[in-house]
Order: C-alpha cells, then sequence, then structure tokens
C-alpha cells in the first residue's frame, strides 16, 4: 500500500516553472507584452461571505447542488445528476476519490485560497475533459503572471463561525519576476459538531483539514515556460452524522509539471503539455460509534499517473482547442470486520478489488464566428477505456464468467449556436455521448448504503451510459439589468441505478437487503433556471433567481436526488466604505421523492441571511472586515438532499478579517 510522505512532496517541488495566461487574441505578441495586460484574478468569494469554501462558492452555481452527509466534503451534483455522471478535475488533472462512501470528492483536496476560478461546463460541453454525461467542473489553481519588476503580494484571512466554533487561518503569497514566478498557500480549518434548529448537537459533525500549495515558474524563453505544481490536503477526525462511520484520515498528494510554448505567427498559437500525479489514502473508522454491534475499517486507495497536452488554433473566424488527455488510476478499497474485540477480525473484502482503469481520448472544441451576432460552437471527442480487476474472484460470486477485463469506445459530439439581437441572446444546442460505468458500479462489493440501507454490489457487464441532450436559452439585457432563461434536457438510455437482488443475503448488521447495479431502458432529466439582476440605484441591487428540475426513470417514477423547485433573491447595499448584503432563499415541498431509493417527503423551507463587511487600510494595506449570521431565524429544518433527513446548521454567526499586502 502507499503512504503519502512529506519527503515526496518535498522532492517533486524542487523544480518549476509557471503557465503564463493569455488571451486567444494575444497569442501573437511576445509573453512578456502579454503578462502586463493579464487580469488579475479575484479569489473566490461571494458577496454574501467572502470566506467561503469551496463546497459554498460552487453552491452559488445555478446548475450545481449537493448531496449533505455532514458539514465537511458535499458531494456536487451538476444538473441533479450524481458525480459518477459529471468529470470533475483540477486543472485538467483526473483525480479519483478513495472513498466508496463518496466522503471524499475532488473539490474536498482543494482550499478556496488557492483557486482563481471554477469553470462549470454543462453536458457534453464538457466532454473536452473526459467522458461524461452531466457536463465538467474544472477547479483552476492561481497562477501569477510573470512581470518585469520584482513584485512581492500576498494576502492572509482569518475567522471564527460560532455555531459550530469553527476557527481557520488562510494565507498566501507569491513573489514573480521576468523569468521566475513562485505562488504558495497554506490553510487550517478546524470546527466542532455544529447545532441544529433547536440548539441540539449534531453528533459526529466536526473536521479538521490542512491544505498546502506551491507553484514555481520558470520562462524557458520569450515565448515559452516549464512550470512545477504540487499540492497537499490532510483532513483529520472528520465526523459524518448521516453515516455509520466517521473519517479518521485522509491525505492526497497531487502533482504536475507542465510545459507552454506560444507561437508568434501562423495558425497554432499555443501548445500547453501537462504530466501528472496524484495520491490519495483515505481511511474510515466507526470505533467512536459505541452503538454499532460489530465494528469496521474501510481504508482506500486511489493512485493516478495522467498526461494532459492540448493545442489552441486560430484562423480567421475560427478558433480551435484540441486536447489530448491519457490517464490510468488504480483504486483499492478494503473492508475489515471485528466484533467488539478488536483482536479479533472475522472478516476480510476487496469491496474495490484492486481495479485499474486506463483512459485515452482526443477532444475538440471550436467556435466559429459566422457574424458580429451569432457565433457556432461544435466540437466532440472519442475515448477509449480499459478496465482490469485483479481480484475478480469477488465480482464472480455474482457475476459467474464475468470479464477480468473489459474496453469500451466512448463517443461524445456537441454543438450550440448563439445569436445576439440588440438587447436579446439566444441560444440552442444538443449532444450526444457515452460514459462508461464508476468503479463502484462495474466492481462494487458490498458497499453499504447508508441511505436506503442497502448493500450494493457491482456488474462489470453493465453498458455504456447513453446520454441524447437538448438545451437553450433566452435573454435579455436592459439599462438597469437583466433577465436570463436557461433549460436542458437529458434523455439518457441505459440508466445505472441500483435495483433489489433476489440472491445474496447483507453483509452489513444495519442491511436490510442487497441491491445490484443494473441499466434500466431509459431514464430523462429536466433542468430550469431563471435568473433576473436589477440596480434599484447606483449603490443598490438585486438578484432572483428560480429553479426546477424533474427526474424520471423508464417506468415514470421519480428518480432520487432531484432538486424540488427552489428560490433565492438578495440584495447589496454600499455606502463608501460598508457593505450590506442580504439573502433570502427556500426550497418547496419535496413531493416528487422516490421511496424506492430510500427517499421520503421533505417540507419547504425558508431562510434569511445577513452580512456587513467595511473596508479599510492598515498602514498601507488594504483589509477588510465582515459579520454576518446564516439562518439568521435558526429555522429547524432538512432538505431533499441531506443525508438520512440529518438537520442543517442552525443560526450560524461568523466573522472575517483579511489583509491584502
Amino acid at each position: 500500500m502507499k503512504r503519502i510522505t512529506i519527503a515526496i512532496l518535498l522532492i517533486t517541488t524542487v523544480v518549476s516553472a509557471q503557465t503564463v495566461q493569455k488571451k486567444s487574441d494575444s497569442l501573437g505578441v511576445a509573453l512578456d507584452e502579454v503578462v502586463i495586460i493579464a487580469a488579475k484574478k479575484k479569489q473566490l468569494e461571494t458577496e454574501m461571505k467572502m470566506a467561503v469554501t469551496v463546497d459554498e462558492f460552487l453552491a452559488s452555481s445555478n446548475n450545481i447542488s449537493f448531496i449533505k452527509r455532514g458539514a465537511y466534503a458535499w458531494e456536487p451534483l451538476l444538473n441533479n445528476m450524481s458525480t459518477e455522471r459529471s468529470t470533475v478535475t483540477i486543472d485538467g488533472m483526473h483525480i479519483f476519490g478513495a472513498c466508496t462512501d463518496k466522503m471524499d470528492p475532488v473539490t474536498s483536496y482543494v482550499e478556496s485560497n488557492n483557486l482563481s476560478e471554477i469553470d462549470i461546463k454543462s453536458g457534453q460541453e464538457g466532454s473536452l475533459h473526459g467522458a461524461t454525461v452531466a457536463g465538467s467542473i474544472n477547479l483552476k489553481r492561481k497562477s501569477t503572471a510573470f512581470t518585469i519588476d520584482k513584485n512581492y503580494k500576498g494576502a492572509y484571512q482569518t475567522g471564527f463561525e460560532f455555531n459550530n466554533n469553527q476557527f481557520f487561518n488562510l494565507a498566501n503569497a507569491s513573489y514573480s519576476n521576468k523569468n521566475l514566478v513562485v505562488d504558495g498557500s497554506i490553510s487550517h480549518r478546524k470546527a466542532a459538531n455544529y447545532k441544529d434548529g433547536n440548539n441540539d448537537d449534531v453528533k459526529h459533525s466536526q473536521f479538521e483539514k490542512l491544505n498546502a500549495s506551491i507553484g514555481i515558474a520558470y520562462k524557458t524563453s520569450d515565448l515559452s515556460s516549464l512550470k512545477v505544481d504540487a499540492i497537499f490536503d490532510k483532513a483529520n477526525d472528520v465526523g459524518f452524522p448521516a453515516l455509520p462511520m466517521d473519517l479518521l484520515l485522509s491525505r492526497a498528494l497531487i502533482t504536475s509539471v507542465a510545459y507552454k510554448q506560444f507561437f508568434e505567427k501562423g495558425t497554432l498559437k499555443v501548445w500547453d503539455t501537462k504530466v501528472y500525479f496524484n495520491a490519495i489514502e483515505h481511511y474510515m473508522d466507526d470505533t467512536t460509534r459505541p452503538e454499532n454491534l460489530v465494528h469496521m475499517d474501510m481504508p482506500g486507495w486511489s493512485t493516478t499517473y495522467g498526461l494532459l497536452s492540448k493545442v489552441n488554433l486560430k484562423n480567421d473566424d475560427l478558433a480551435s482547442e484540441i486536447q489530448l488527455n491519457i490517464y490510468d488510476n488504480l483504486s483499492i478499497a478494503e473492508m475489515r470486520m471485528y466484533p467488539q474485540d478488536r483482536s479479533e477480525r472475522t472478516m476480510f473484502a476487496y469491496s474495490w478489488p484492486w481495479v485499474t482503469t486506463r483512459y485515452a481520448g482526443l477532444s475538440t472544441n471550436n467556435l466559429w464566428e459566422i457574424s458580429a451576432v451569432s457565433q457556432l460552437n461544435f466540437g466532440g471527442s472519442l475515448g477509449l477505456n480499459y478496465n482490469y480487476s485483479k481480484y475478480a474472484e469477488f465480482n464472480w460470486i455474482f457475476h459467474p464468467g464475468a470479464p477480468q477485463k473489459k474496453t469500451r469506445f466512448l463517443p461524445s459530439l456537441h454543438a450550440g449556436y448563439t445569436l445576439q439581437v440588440n438587447n436579446y441572446n439566444f441560444s440552442v444546442g444538443g449532444g450526444y455521448g457515452h460514459r462508461a460505468p464508476s468503479v463502484s458500479e462495474g466492481y462494487g462489493y458490498y458497499i453499504y448504503n447508508s441511505f436506503d440501507r442497502y448493500d450494493y454490489i457491482g456488474n462489470p457487464d453493465l453498458k455504456n451510459e447513453i446520454s441524447y441532450e437538448l438545451n437553450a436559452s433566452a435573454g435579455v439585457n436592459i439599462q438597469k439589468g437583466s433577465l436570463q432563461a436557461k433549460v436542458n434536457y437529458f434523455y439518457i438510455q441505459n440508466y445505472i441505478i441500483g435495483r433489489i437482488l433476489s440472491l445474496g443475503s447483507p453483509m452489513n448488521y444495519q442491511s436490510v437487503g442487497v441491491k445490484g447495479y443494473t441499466s434500466l431502458d431509459n431514464a430523462s432529466l429536466f433542468n430550469f433556471s431563471l435568473n433576473a439582476k436589477y440596480n434599484v440605484l447606483n449603490n443598490l441591487h438585486w438578484n432572483g433567481t428560480l429553479t426546477y428540475a424533474r427526474g424520471l426513470d423508464d417506468h415514470k417514477n421519480n428518480l432520487p436526488f432531484i432538486r424540488p423547485l427552489s428560490y433565492q433573491t438578495t440584495l447589496h447595499f454600499s455606502y463608501h466604505k460598508f457593505g450590506i448584503q442580504t439573502s433570502f432563499y427556500g426550497d418547496l415541498k419535496q413531493k416528487n421523492y422516490s421511496p424506492e431509493y430510500g427517499e421520503d417527503e421533505t417540507p419547504s423551507y425558508n431562510n434569511l441571511d445577513v452580512s456587513v463587511d467595511y473596508n479599510f487600510y492598515i498602514k498601507n494595506y488594504k483589509a477588510e472586515i465582515q459579520v454576518g449570521a446564516e439562518n439568521l431565524f435558526n429555522t429547524y429544518y432538512s432538505t431533499y438532499a441531506d443525508w438520512g433527513n440529518i438537520p442543517r446548521m442552525g443560526r450560524n454567526v461568523f466573522t472575517s478579517l483579511k489583509i491584502n499586502f
């Protein structure tokens, strides 16, 4: 088994260099000229809360919701689809969690202070980073530009959240000159159990997280650069109140070496190539749960090597990006069962039986400026996916004779047309794509799902999911505001989901039965959002959002974890150095729930958040202080996405101080 050590981190980050950001219309000029006009990237934050986590920032997007199993590591749902159907990457690098219970999504291994932006693509438009159905989420790291003179920058942020006694510190710094750039960040968060709206402790909801990153860049010529990046993340003593066990320890090491070359003449503008390595270890543990009659340890490991190479082309009105993705991942997960006396182990099994996944794909995205008011975006990909299970005997128990190796072809196509007529904008598009079953869906062995209380079994013979997608939007911009409506529809053949098996008995004493992953004939999902903005005064701004989704299987039964009608209205008022924000939001009653998959009806709720911020200077350093409250009226509630109906956090007063230097 692999163990991640600090020594590896130090060795990996000895050399380095930085990718220089450059706009497509600037690629023909020298590198020094480009970095002078490079736009400064803003730290991840929202108007309501400047010290957001990555999860909180993603939650501000209309097409992302979350399954919450506690206060830490929420599972992002893109277009109301689980993470198996989306591609989540860090700077395009593929990373796979090491937990069979999804307690470590990719988003849990970064922090807001080492990211510059998050790029969200819906449906097959996200296939540039690999096979997908729901789309892609690409977490982009901060990258300081080269400068003619020596330049030092940094920021320090600290704060406290009173509900769960969370204390956090975030710091980042950078140095740059004409040939060298060094970026670094470090963060630490520690929280106790949070309290619900009845002021009761939600047990096992504590967490502690340390994250550090470094990037070193060197300009190898006027038009080229070399860069090395590394992220180290450690979480320990993380409670998951919705699950029968907690996280003892998880560690991740994420590294890459990239080379970027610009070209002054010709159609080829940029060539960017990166090799990367990441390793994750994750140790689930239930020794803090004395109510468990039988104890179970569930450690997991995930190791990935990859290559990412892309070129940008520009010829008159046509701009193209062509990308090659190659990676090799090994996923291992174990189950070790003990009686109350842990000195005697009674059972051992592989819940992921050493599953290797190898993928190679070539993808392209093209933008054709048809006229000054219209454009066509089109592209596609072709991927080859290979799986190998080292201990196939675990799969043969339920699927005798299932192949130990499996190769799949994963094609994808997408196109979209946009039109701007005066103040009005319109778009229409479509997509077609395949995805392979995930490691759990194809090879999982007795993975306990505490939501519906079934043990799940994978099936190596599952067919590819095939998605057909339509999307459209329409909007209008006026002098003081805007209105934008978006809609998409997915028709998915061979939709993978769990169904009760007639053979086999549950292994976990809390299980009520065994389900096997199977393919429905089809399923459909519909998503709609409406956004409005209006500037009431020069310093008073209003935003409003309305979203709705519906998901049905092939028998017109409801799919699980589909968000009901939700709404949000916000006001932002500024006066000199002060800012005041309010947000009123909620969901309607979840009527379209799925009892077959463990769901029940959840009532409607609404909440009010408020915050006040003040900007000032400490000597020559700009500073900002913020005080606010989430769930101001201390409402007790639980939503459709709260695993096992665990209650959400009650009133939470938060404070934060940030200093830039």
